[in-house]
């Protein structure tokens, strides 16, 4: 029997970016590792963090750290800055174009520090 692997699991090494008090409650920011921008976001005063990429295809633009977090229907999510797509934070789906999907990373939180997975 095959048994899946989780992408904690995959995971090589963990790598230090900032510390949890760094990150506003209900906002995001971004990182750099391995030359490749993460849009780090953070829900309420909790532990919780979610991690994909900063890139947004549709306005070509690195900027979905700076998207608002809320939930559509349960499925916690962030609008794109500009043009207000709603990206799945667990998935990295487009919520209104379940076609294009980006990037998620593994995150955690150890001793008040996030670190993501590479």
């Amino acid at each position: 029997m095959v048994q899946a692997v989780s992408d904690q699991e995959k995971v090589r090494q963990w790598v230090t970016v900032c510390q949890l008090s760094d990150i506003k409650p209900n906002t995001g920011v971004c990182a750099l590792l391995n030359e490749e921008q993460i849009a780090i976001f953070r829900l309420g005063e909790t532990e919780q963090v979610y991690a994909l990429s900063n890139y947004d295809p549709f306005s070509k633009a690195y900027v979905l750290s700076r998207g608002i977090v809320g939930d559509r229907q349960g499925i916690i999510k962030v609008a794109a800055p500009i043009y207000k797509q709603n990206i799945n934070l667990e998935t990295g789906e487009y919520l209104d174009d379940p076609e294009i999907t980006i990037p998620t990373y593994p995150v955690q939180v150890v001793e008040g520090y996030v670190q993501l997975g590479s």
